[in-house]
């Protein structure tokens, strides 16, 4: 199952993988079913609700909004990488997936998370610009420049991962197959395959400090203007109000990069195995659901654009 021989030598083939996810929590498997597709119906209505409310409202039409608008898509898309299969193997106990099938997970993830970098990285620089260069503000954030920098971010996250895919593709995988994950991640896949793996693991390093530390820099150096700035304005609700125009971002970069550095950046013992898969659920299931509850619930402009466009048309007890 899943295993064909070689046409050279005794070796044998994989063709597919088991998925292991929460295997050792069986007393659990329903109720994890129905937390997860809680999740990703909430995380689902949330950010398409989000998209829909930038484009049919035109008070939303400024860059910041047409940034978190993207946010929102590269979201749904993230969490469809991973969840639907995920409830489908809680639900049937079927958790084979077919060498192709990973690949492609492992693409697509890696490809949307790179990409977010970016596009955190693009909305904290408008922050920057909106509170530190005001009066340059509408200058620099024009709408062909927006285009370009959301466009650079989704460039730049295919490219890399398709290289390291490519890579990936050339290698054989001849048993175990059984990947210790939720989803088909690059370590716990590239470990199991019997072809030297060496060339795949130092370009994959490269590629995704190259292409995720400027982003993180950016983001990083972004809050440290913005913060100081802040810090300088003497009126207390001055002060309250600029922050609260950021707040909500900061909120999203800190659970993003919080527990991406714990997952990958961190030692990996196998006392800390399990740790590291709840925090992987945390930035692959949870976060994308909590993006559109926190700038929802933190945001006038979208609380009053969600009155217009939405709730007007729900009943009086419903609203």
């Amino acid at each position: 199952m899943g295993i064909k021989k070689l046409e050279e030598g005794n070796q044998t083939s994989v063709t597919e993988f088991i998925i292991l996810g929460f295997r050792n929590l069986p007393e659990l498997q329903i109720l994890l079913f129905v937390l997860f597709l809680v999740i990703y119906i909430v995380t689902m209505v949330g950010n398409l609700l989000v998209v829909f409310l930038v484009v049919i409202d035109e008070h939303l039409h400024t860059p910041m909004y047409f940034f978190l608008g993207n946010l929102s898509c590269l979201e749904t898309a993230y969490s469809s990488t991973i969840l639907p299969r995920m409830l489908a193997s809680l639900l049937t106990e079927d958790r084979a997936i077919s060498l192709s099938g990973c690949i492609t997970q492992l693409y697509f993830f890696g490809f949307l998370a790179t990409t977010e970098c970016y596009l955190l990285a693009v909305m904290s620089y408008d922050r920057y610009l909106a509170i530190c260069k005001p009066l340059h503000y509408a200058t620099l954030m024009r709408g062909r420049s927006c285009l370009l920098l959301v466009a650079v971010s989704w460039i730049s996250g295919s490219l890399p991962s398709a290289i390291i895919i490519g890579l990936i593709s050339q290698l054989t995988f001849c048993g175990p197959n059984h990947i210790d994950h939720f989803f088909c991640d690059f370590t716990p896949l590239t470990k199991l395959s019997c072809s030297d793996t060496q060339v795949v693991v130092q370009v994959a390093l490269t590629l995704s400090s190259v292409d995720t530390l400027p982003p993180f820099l950016i983001t990083l150096t972004s809050y440290v203007y913005i913060i100081t700035s802040i810090l300088r304005i003497p009126s207390t609700t001055g002060r309250q109000k600029a922050f609260s125009t950021c707040s909500s971002h900061l909120a999203v970069v800190a659970c993003f990069y919080g527990s991406l550095t714990i997952v990958y950046v961190l030692p990996n013992p196998t006392t800390v195995k399990d740790l590291k898969k709840f925090f992987s659920v945390f930035y692959t299931i949870l976060t994308p659901m909590f993006n559109p509850l926190i700038y929802t619930l933190r945001n006038r402009e979208v609380h009053k654009a969600l009155k217009k466009n939405v709730l007007k048309y729900l009943p009086p007890q419903a609203a």
